[in-house]
């Protein structure tokens, strides 16, 4: 007798069983990717770590101790590499090491929640070993291809999230700035290496003049461009918040410093002392760049984005006090020159540690919320309190205040265009108070960018559901930034702990050449002109004050009497709610309603009326888009030009062989001409 099959009952059917088995094998498969991801990212952190601190080791034994000059032959055929670690190199690779070092540790738990590819996790550590080769490189050759590596692997990593429109964008301006920015930098130096008749650039010397005015031009182009001076930093905002947010710390902390020192060692360096024109040159670009930079940062709504045109403003500042030193020791003010290049170095350090941590910070708030709009932040105080507490430093930093890392080397720039004595001069007499008037307004508008990403960003009420359910960063992340958060403390409170490193760079500068600072101890007092400050004590009053008040707070609240309930008063408005509070961009209205004729808004408004009435108004809608006013007027029509070149060249590429041939002979025949 036979039987049917079951058509029912209690026991697994045989497609029930296939799918478990499927679902187990995914399963098992995300766990393996989940197991080899994790440790990727552990070897790509540890290995950053590593090169970070190999960094900072062997740079503050070169500030500090012997140059380190040595020949690998064998590394790069026919060419080799020349490493030579003087004390100016030293001190940027100090500076890159750190970054990395405190990126790597971040790094780790970053990109096992974040995930960036077998590629971006072995490109990071040849990112950082690119960095640290640039200022070590003794000969043209070395410098160039360190220089190329750099910023073939930092476009590797922006790539990173390729299929995104937005990423594809700033990685073609990366592209095209980056190389346009190399070409200008590979003439340069060609003209300098054929004046020297050397490529080594420790036996360099004695360069005509006009060889030397042509180096300036282009390196002020080429290098510039890598530090985002303006009208060169159009890649800049694009790229910065693109790339994740551990490649966006290392660009913005580390690389862009070295477009800085190539404008220190070939045209302070090796060209210098110059010209008190190309003091007032450095000193223009820097004003711009700075002011610029900061009106962009102050109307941001992206929060990196803000961050990356913050990077602008410093870098403006850096050069600003390149020009000064430059301006005044070529019109005779040695003791005002000497305050401005320390001025600069100490920014330098600065920077690398606040913009550092506040890019870590705007990782770790994107990380865990997808956001980095500022309209949508809000509330995060609460759910991500170190992460706050970190950004707030690095807010500070930025902002230039008192206590802040920027503070002191802002402060010193305004000392050294104070007491420039411009009594003989009128070049000096006439360009330093701009300087100071630029700073002055730089410093206010930071201190307005800042308190909006802060204040918008980190406190009041959640303006998305996302941002309620956020969490904390993994603990590795946090170690990161608390590390970068120290140093952001060391150099606001004790700047003295770099004293003795800038000492050691000034003495390889012309323009500041037998340096004393001894003077710049914990009461910082200025070596040549009147003035002091002392940060530490500012430091002590203000952790006194605070306790005072904590202390005075609980005392109060033991004496008060019992707590009465009573309803909120809120303007007649109960249950407040995030509709009620600033956002970036109410905030930044004010401002860009000054400076108007400078951003160039994109603004409108949308009146909806109802559908049975026009007398009716169902909503208003506000639009307000800020794009870059720049890019806008003067990359714009350039583009088009250069695509209608484009366009016409098309017409003559017809496919027809004897055409080209007819090229050819026309061609040769003008070779001929020109010959005769």
């Amino acid at each position: 007798m036979s039987t049917l099959p079951r058509q029912g009952g209690s026991g697994p059917a045989i497609g029930d069983a296939q799918v478990t088995v499927a679902v187990a094998d995914v399963s098992r498969e995300h766990s393996v990717a989940l197991r080899r991801n994790t440790i990727g990212a552990f070897t790509a952190g540890v290995v950053t770590t590593g090169l970070g601190v190999l960094g900072v080791a062997l740079g503050l034994t070169g500030v500090f101790g012997a140059p380190l000059r040595t020949r690998l032959d064998w590394l790069v055929p026919m060419i080799g590499v020349d490493v030579d670690v003087d004390r100016l190199g030293a001190f940027f690779m100090t500076l890159t090491g750190a970054v990395a070092a405190v990126v790597g540790i971040y790094s780790i738990g970053y990109t096992r929640r974040e995930q960036v590819g077998a590629v971006g996790l072995t490109t990071l550590p040849v990112f950082v070993g690119a960095m640290l080769l640039v200022p070590t490189a003794g000969s043209v050759t070395t410098f160039l291809l360190a220089w190329e590596l750099m910023a073939l692997s930092s476009l590797v990593l922006l790539l990173t999230k390729h299929r995104r429109r937005e990423v594809r964008s700033a990685a073609l301006y990366y592209a095209v700035m980056t190389q346009l920015g190399f070409a200008a930098i590979l003439l340069a130096l060609m003209v300098l290496m054929a004046a020297a008749g050397t490529d080594r650039f420790a036996e360099m010397a004695a360069i005509p003049d006009g060889a030397r005015t042509t180096v300036f031009v282009l390196t002020l182009v080429g290098f510039g461009s890598k530090a985002g001076l303006v009208p060169l930093h159009a890649w800049l905002p694009r790229a910065h918040p693109e790339a994740p947010s551990p490649a966006s710390a290392l660009m913005s902390a580390a690389m862009v410093n070295l477009g800085v020192y190539g404008l220190i060692r070939v045209d302070l360096q090796l060209l210098g002392p110059g010209p008190s024109w190309w003091g007032v040159a450095l000193l223009a670009v820097g004003a711009v760049t700075a002011l610029y930079g900061v009106l962009q940062a102050a109307v941001a709504a992206d929060l990196k984005r803000l961050l990356g045109f913050s990077t602008i403003e410093n870098m403006g500042l850096v050069t600003l006090a390149l020009g000064a030193a430059t301006l005044l020791s070529a019109t005779g003010a040695a003791a005002a020159a000497l305050i401005a290049m320390t001025a600069a170095l100490l920014h330098l350090a600065a920077h690398a540690a606040f913009k550092s941590l506040g890019f870590l910070a705007a990782g770790s708030v994107l990380l865990t919320t997808g956001l980095r709009d500022l309209d949508k932040l809000g509330g995060l105080a609460r759910r991500m309190p170190y992460t706050t507490v970190f950004f707030g430093v690095a807010a500070l930093g930025a902002s230039g205040l008192p206590l802040g890392a920027g503070f002191v080397s802002e402060w010193l720039l305004v000392q050294s265009l104070i007491h420039a004595r411009p009594e003989h001069n009128t070049i000096v007499g006439l360009v330093t108070p701009l300087g100071v008037g630029a700073v002055a307004l730089t410093t206010g508008l930071g201190v307005a960018a800042m308190v909006k990403a802060f204040g918008t960003g980190f406190l009041a009420r959640p303006r998305s559901a996302v941002v309620g359910h956020a969490s904390e960063a993994p603990p590795s992340m946090l170690v990161g930034m608390a590390v970068a958060a120290v140093g952001c403390v060391v150099v606001a409170a004790v700047p003295c702990v770099v004293t003795g490193a800038l000492q050691s760079v000034l003495d390889t500068l012309p323009a500041s050449r037998h340096a004393d600072l001894t003077g710049l101890g914990p009461m910082l007092r200025l070596p040549g002109i009147a003035g002091s400050i002392a940060p530490s004590v500012l430091a002590v009053a203000f952790a006194i004050a605070v306790l005072i008040v904590l202390g005075l707070a609980r005392w109060g609240a033991h004496r008060r009497p019992a707590a009465v309930t009573s309803p909120l008063w809120a303007c007649g408005a109960d249950g407040l709610s995030s509709r009620m509070e600033y956002t970036a961009t109410s905030f930044a209205q004010p401002l860009q309603r000054v400076f108007d004729d400078v951003l160039r808004p994109d603004t409108g408004i949308e009146v909806t009326h109802l559908e049975h009435t026009r007398y009716h108004v169902e909503k208003i809608e506000y639009r307000a888009e800020m794009s870059d006013a720049i890019e806008d007027h003067v990359y714009a029509p350039v583009l088009r030009t250069v695509a209608r070149c484009a366009q016409a060249i098309r017409y003559a590429h017809n496919g027809s062989v004897h055409l080209y041939l007819g090229y050819g002979v026309l061609g040769l025949l003008i070779v001929l001409a020109l010959a005769r």
